[in-house]
């Protein structure tokens, strides 16, 4: 794949959140809970960029902030060149029309008011009200025929469907006004593995027909290696690894990422019963009061006295970045 310039760029960004002080007199200052912390990566048309970590790390804060659902408290958001943030709300809408999500629990995600010829139509209310209710109809029906739905059901409600048929159904949403970037903030995980398979497919198929950029949220390390182009770690908010699949899991170098791929099961038997575990010693720091210096230090392997006093870039060789001290020195 050629890399050209990136349609979209997330430089420095940090989203904040402001949370009420229990322990502490009436009018104490609120506590910060650093969400997601100085994050940058570049997203490239029609390639797929894999975000992983453990629950808690801020990937569907990161998420939720590029698509303007929570405010970003520093940093920028580039699209095309363009500051998101420096846009008019005309601007933005017409911004928005090109950047969609597909969310994790693909029922809640549904009006259940709604059949599904109306959800997966009303962004075209909005974004083509020109066209007449058949052209509309059409639309719907051709986008559902793409996503695997049958065409007679476009009366239904969501309850009448399936996990994965309803998760279909938000593709067909999503891509219904023809948008350049999905991002997928954990679409699969609340489905059955064969089902997980088959939508994961189905987006790839459809990224490939349509020149769709995605940004593939996950835990399930094997899904994400399976559909991306790149790969960005992250822990407690932070980046810490970024590279292609290829450099992240086969040339791992964080220990982070490292113990997370020490984890993924190995279709070999023999080999999975004698590889071994990197198990992670601790409990997830709280991101209210972040260890100082790098925020992995309190349960890496490798950690020294200086991972306490300074807080480490991701910086590398290549396109292979990491956030270590104990790698960049030796690198």
């Amino acid at each position: 794949m050629t890399l050209k310039r990136p349609i979209l760029e997330v430089n420095q960004l940090s989203v904040n959140f402001k949370i009420k002080n229990k322990k502490s007199l009436f009018f104490a200052k609120p506590l910060t809970l650093k969400a997601v912390n100085n994050v940058s990566f570049q997203l490239y048309q029609g390639e797929t960029l894999g975000v992983v970590g453990e629950s808690g790390c801020g990937k569907s804060t990161l998420a939720r902030a590029i698509i303007g659902l929570v405010e970003a408290s520093a940093g920028e958001i580039l699209w095309l060149g363009k500051n998101l943030a420096h846009q008019s709300q005309k601007e933005w809408k017409d911004t928005r029309k090109d950047i969609q999500m597909i969310f994790q629990d693909p029922l809640a995600s549904l009006n259940p008011r709604m059949n599904i010829g109306e959800i997966i139509a009303e962004p075209l209310e909005i974004y083509q009200p020109h066209l007449s209710k058949a052209e509309v109809k059409q639309k719907v029906q051709d986008m559902m025929i793409k996503v695997g739905l049958l065409p007679n059901v476009i009366n239904r409600y969501p309850h009448e469907f399936s996990g994965g048929q309803c998760q279909r159904i938000g593709i067909a949403r999503a891509l219904i006004i023809e948008p350049k970037i999905i991002i997928c903030d954990e679409p699969v995980s609340a489905l059955d593995v064969s089902i997980q398979a088959q939508v994961v497919n189905l987006l790839k198929s459809l990224q490939k027909e349509m020149g769709l950029s995605l940004i593939f949220i996950a835990h399930d390390l094997s899904i994400v290696k399976h559909i991306s182009d790149r790969v960005l770690v992250m822990y407690l908010g932070n980046a810490v690894e970024l590279g292609t699949d290829e450099q992240v899991f086969n040339h791992t170098q964080h220990p982070y990422t490292q113990a997370l791929m020490s984890a993924v099961p190995i279709p070999d038997p023999r080999l999975e019963r004698n590889k071994t575990i990197q198990l992670l010693e601790g409990d997830l720091p709280s991101p209210i009061n972040p260890p100082s210096g790098c925020v992995f230090r309190t349960r890496c392997p490798k950690v020294a006295d200086c991972c306490a006093k300074t807080v480490p870039s991701l910086v590398g060789g290549g396109n292979h970045l990491v956030a270590c001290l104990m790698v960049n020195s030796v690198g």
